[in-house]
């Protein structure tokens, strides 16, 4: 049996199919709200939870310090993007979709500047 917190293929699979479609739908300006077309977001990764009920989106925006508004505006229409996955995907169920923001990119960048720091470096090339 998988270990529980390592995700199925099928959850996996699965959310990239939505990840995809949410890229498409915002990309295209389905939305109908100005303010996602503005903000630019862009969909990184899509989670599923192990049920498939629950579909966490993680999202950054291509204008920077905009992630908040970004997030705000895709959870202010949710529910519509929601119905307009729905068609797009031969799913069952569609699950509900929670919008986060993506920091995966902002916690690289802060263990490489760490890295960087000269004491670091001293350490690490000690034998």
């Amino acid at each position: 049996m998988a270990h529980a917190s390592a995700p199925s293929q099928r959850m996996l699979r699965t959310g990239e199919l939505i990840r995809h479609a949410l890229a498409s739908v915002i990309q295209r300006g389905e939305t109908g709200d100005p303010e996602v077309d503005k903000l630019a977001p862009t969909i990184t990764e899509v989670q599923l939870s192990p049920d498939l009920k629950i579909a966490t989106a993680f999202v950054r925006s291509l204008i920077i310090g905009k992630e908040k508004q970004a997030l705000d505006v895709l959870n202010k229409n949710r529910k519509y993007i929601r119905g307009l996955l729905a068609p797009k995907l031969d799913m069952k169920y569609m699950p509900e979709i929670r919008f986060r923001i993506d920091t995966a990119l902002d916690y690289a960048v802060k263990i490489d500047a760490l890295l960087q720091k000269p004491e670091v470096q001293q350490d690490l090339k000690k034998p």
